[in-house]
């Protein structure tokens, strides 16, 4: 059987690109910018506050950790009012040291690693859209671990740093997802892997994406009545199921797509469809251009 959620990972194609520690002390605060892509942020000592718009802020303490697999707008601050300065991390210079906010001087009230990464999959933003908008796990030292190991490779140039960070970045986010579907999640991909019933379909679906699955054989493998499948998995997951299906399709087809050694009718016969032609046209439908089109702009 398939594991839904590291195959999502490995389309995603997680790429460490910067790490920073951050200090802040006595009164302060900064408001970011949308960056939109997938940043994180590790609470090594001491507490802070966040405030990631369209979420409920919260209080971050000492071991937790914090995933924004689309990276919105947000202000982090110490618990005393202040007026945030306002950063855009689009232009502003990416800092070479550690970053300190508020006293210059005198012992830290917090101590943070940050960073961000970039996804190298040209469906990325599909893919995303199936995560949560914020991950925050407290008290997982596998986590703080995995941070801090990022943190020190990308500080340092050794041989096959990019491989083992793409490593490092994918376990984190594996780790991460994984605790946060533990402790319940919003509508999504990890949602529906928490549910007993819909998590069945999902992991038939991903382990067998060319066979012609119906709704009705996804509700025998759920051991539910069609229309009570069909209610739940969207409900769970915010997809219709034949949606879901034809999302991860695509996915699977674009990454093929990028391999030139495969023809366009294994591509199809992969992804479920009986002709070249046939998956041409969903392709071409799901996409806005077609799949020849798509793979020499994606080689290029």
């Amino acid at each position: 059987m398939s594991d839904p959620l590291a195959q999502v990972i490995e389309l995603l194609q997680p790429r460490t690109v910067f790490s920073k520690g951050i200090r802040g002390a006595g009164r302060w605060g900064v408001r970011y910018s949308e960056f939109g892509q997938p940043g994180f942020c590790a609470v090594i000592e001491g507490s802070c506050r966040l405030a990631v718009d369209g979420e409920v802020p919260v209080t971050l303490e000492q071991g937790d950790f914090v995933l924004l697999p689309a990276t919105p707008a947000f202000t982090m601050s110490g618990f005393e009012p202040v007026t945030p300065r306002h950063i855009d991390p689009k232009t502003t210079p990416v800092p070479t040291e550690e970053v300190r906010h508020g006293r210059q001087d005198g012992p830290a009230d917090v101590r943070l690693l940050g960073g961000y990464f970039v996804f190298g999959s040209p469906d990325a933003a599909l893919l995303v859209s199936l995560l949560p908008a914020m991950v925050h796990v407290r008290g997982v030292e596998r986590l703080s671990t995995l941070v801090r190991l990022v943190g020190e490779e990308a500080s340092q140039h050794n041989a096959g740093r990019d491989l083992v960070l793409g490593r490092l970045v994918e376990i984190l986010l594996i780790e991460a997802l994984r605790a946060s579907r533990a402790k319940g999640s919003p509508p999504g991909f990890l949602r529906g892997l928490a549910d007993a019933r819909v998590s069945g379909a999902i992991r038939q679906m991903h382990s067998d994406p060319q066979r012609p699955w119906t709704v009705v054989e996804l509700a025998g493998v759920a051991g539910l009545s069609r229309s009570a499948f069909f209610d739940r998995f969207t409900r769970t997951v915010g997809l219709r199921p034949m949606e879901y299906l034809l999302a991860w399709r695509m996915a699977l087809a674009k990454n093929l797509l990028g391999t030139k050694e495969i023809a366009l009718d294994e591509v199809a016969r992969r992804v479920g469809y009986g002709s070249a032609s046939t998956f041409s046209t969903a392709f071409s439908r799901h996409v806005g251009q077609s799949p020849g089109r798509y793979a020499r702009s994606d080689r290029a």
